[in-house]
């Protein structure tokens, strides 16, 4: 996942903001990698370079998203509020935006009513009738996010392909949501499965 602040979503969407700077240890993105951005959706990764303080132009700024220079700088010094010298390193990331993924409007709702708590369970239960898998299935992705589908289906003692075609039905109930390795529970899920916990107490 990248985060950034929320002032930055619309020119990142736009195409305004291709740009950022992190001062991590090391590297964590790829380039060519896919990574969830929330809210917005999906940022794509186009290159990933060590430089310098001192290397940051002013067309960096820019497509950063700030004013200048000085103002990327003041930014990357954060809370901190350390000085950043010359010679200390920063990841220069390339990206782009590449579209709201599996971001659905369904997969965020979560002011689910009664009844469609009971809608969703119907569901369920009727993809369980010939052998229970989604209580199993949810409660795994719940557990392990992000991990890679072969991982999971192995866990569940199933074959990789029909595992993965049955967390897509869950996907079109609006219940998970999936990265480019494993998926995570969606909102719209977590707030199912907190209210059929309390039905069951």
């Amino acid at each position: 996942m990248l985060l950034f602040q929320k002032r930055f979503h619309e020119g990142l969407v736009s195409g305004a903001v291709t740009l950022t700077f992190r001062r991590w240890d090391k590297p964590h993105v790829r380039p060519g990698g896919r990574y969830r951005c929330h809210p917005i959706g999906v940022l794509e990764v186009d290159g990933v370079t060590r430089v310098r303080v001192r290397d940051i132009t002013e067309e960096d700024a820019a497509r950063s998203g700030f004013d200048s220079r000085d103002a990327l700088v003041d930014y990357l010094r954060g809370a901190r509020d350390e000085a950043l010298r010359a010679d200390t390193a920063l990841f220069r990331i390339e990206l782009r935006y590449g579209g709201d993924g599996d971001r659905t409007a369904l997969a965020l709702e979560t002011d689910l009513a009664p009844a469609d708590v009971e809608a969703i369970a119907a569901k369920l239960a009727k993809m369980d009738a010939k052998g229970p898998w989604t209580e199993a299935t949810l409660e795994l992705i719940g557990a392990r996010p992000r991990v890679a589908a072969s991982r999971l289906a192995a866990e569940l003692g199933r074959e990789t392909p029909p595992f993965k075609v049955d967390v897509r039905k869950l996907k079109k109930l609006g219940l998970t949501q999936s990265f480019e390795v494993g998926y995570e529970i969606s909102p719209r899920g977590r707030a199912f499965l907190a209210a059929r916990a309390r039905r069951k107490t």
